[in-house]
C-alpha cells in the first residue's frame, strides 16, 4: 500500500501525457491521417518505406522520434495496404544513438519520480509511468515485436547504442557497406536498453552478445554479418533494392492473417518452457487460417494458379491475441 501511495504522489508531480503509444480503435482510425516530423512513412506496391528522417542529425532518436515510430508501427500494423515493412535511414546514417544535445534529461525520463519493479508490473501503463519512467528505445520495439507485419532493417550508415538496438526487433537485417554498428552504453555510464537483453542473445548468442555488450566497440557489416547479428552486407546503392526483393517474396502471392499469425507464433512460441504452449496456439491458427484463407490456398494450388486471398490483418482470427497485451 506504501509503494502505491508513493506512486501516486510522485505521478501528482510529473503527470504528462504520452502521444501517440496506445493503439485503441478511435486512435487507429484517426492514425491514418499522422503526419509526422521525424520519419517518412510511404506506401508502394504493398511495401512500406519508413524513413528515419533527421538527416542534419545522423537521425539522431529523440523522444518525439520514439513516440512518431510507435505511432508508425500500430499503424502500419492495421493499414491493410502494407504487406511488408523496410526501416532505413536519411542521408549518411541509419540513426547515430540518442541526441545528446537535447536539455533536460536527454531520454526523456522524470528525474523527480522514484520508481519501483513494482510500479513496473502495477503502473505500466499509467501515464506518468509511460512519459516518465519507461525507457523509449523499449516502447518503441515493442511496438514492433507486437506489430503484424514482416519488418526489414536496411541499415545504410552508423546505427549505434539505439540505433543499433532498435533494430534486434526486426525480423531481418540487411547492412550497407558504410554501416557502423555498436552497443556503446558503457562507454557513457548506462545500460542496454529498447529490450536487447531480450533480443540480442536470441540472435547472436549469449558469448557474442556479452563481448559486443562489454566492449562497447563500433564494428563494420562485415563483423555484424559474422556475428550473426545481419543476414548480408550490400553495396550502398544495392541495399534497398535488395531490402526491397525480400519485402516483396514475403508479401506477394501470401495471405495478410497467416503471416501475421506466423510471426508472433516464432516469437512468442519460442520462448515457452513446453511445445505443449505451442500446439495450443498452434491448433487455433491452423482451425481459423484452413476455414480463412487456407481454403483459397488449397483451391489455387489445385487451379495451378496465383491465389486471391481476401483475409485483412486489420481482421484477425477471434483469439488473437492470445497473450496479453505488452
Amino acid at each position: 500500500m506504501a509503494e502505491g501511495k508513493h506512486f501516486y504522489i510522485q505521478s501528482c508531480r510529473s503527470f504528462r501525457i504520452a502521444i501517440g503509444i496506445i493503439a485503441t480503435p478511435f486512435f487507429q482510425f484517426f492514425a491514418l491521417n499522422m503526419t509526422y516530423t521525424t520519419l517518412k512513412y510511404e506506401v508502394a506496391d504493398r511495401i512500406l518505406t519508413l524513413t528515419l528522417n533527421r538527416p542534419d542529425q545522423l537521425n539522431a532518436f529523440t523522444v518525439e522520434m520514439a513516440n512518431e515510430l510507435i505511432h508508425a508501427f500500430n499503424r502500419a500494423s492495421e493499414d491493410d495496404s502494407v504487406g511488408a515493412i523496410v526501416v532505413t535511414g536519411a542521408g549518411r546514417a541509419f540513426c547515430a544513438g540518442m541526441d545528446l544535445s537535447v536539455p533536460g534529461n536527454v531520454f526523456g525520463l522524470d528525474e523527480t519520480m522514484r520508481p519501483t519493479l513494482g510500479d513496473m508490473h502495477n503502473h505500466l501503463h499509467d501515464a506518468a509511468i509511460v512519459s516518465g519512467v519507461r525507457d523509449t528505445g523499449g516502447r518503441v520495439t515493442l511496438a514492433i515485436y507486437n506489430c503484424k507485419k514482416p519488418v526489414i532493417g536496411a541499415i545504410n550508415g552508423a546505427a549505434v547504442g539505439i540505433g543499433a538496438t532498435m533494430t534486434l526487433a526486426m525480423d531481418i537485417r540487411l547492412a550497407s557497406e558504410k554501416a557502423r554498428m555498436g552497443f556503446v552504453f558503457g562507454k557513457i555510464g548506462i545500460v542496454m536498453e529498447a529490450c536487447s537483453s531480450w533480443f540480442l542473445p536470441r540472435i547472436v548468442g549469449i558469448q557474442q552478445a556479452l563481448e559486443w555488450i562489454y566492449s562497447a566497440d563500433i564494428f563494420d557489416g562485415a563483423e555484424a554479418q559474422r556475428g550473426g547479428l545481419v543476414k548480408a552486407v550490400y553495396a550502398p546503392d544495392q541495399l534497398l533494392p535488395e531490402a526491397y526483393k525480400l519485402a516483396r517474396k514475403f508479401c506477394d502471392n501470401r495471405s495478410p492473417v497467416a503471416t501475421a499469425l506466423m510471426r508472433q507464433m516464432l516469437y512468442r512460441n519460442s520462448a515457452q518452457a513446453s511445445p505443449l504452449e505451442a500446439h495450443r496456439v498452434d491448433s487455433l491458427a491452423m482451425f481459423y487460417a484452413s476455414i480463412g484463407d487456407g481454403k483459397e490456398g488449397v483451391q489455387s494450388f489445385l487451379e495451378k494458379r496465383d491465389p486471391k486471398f481476401t483475409g485483412k490483418a486489420s481482421a484477425m482470427p477471434p483469439f488473437y491475441p492470445w497473450w496479453k497485451p505488452e
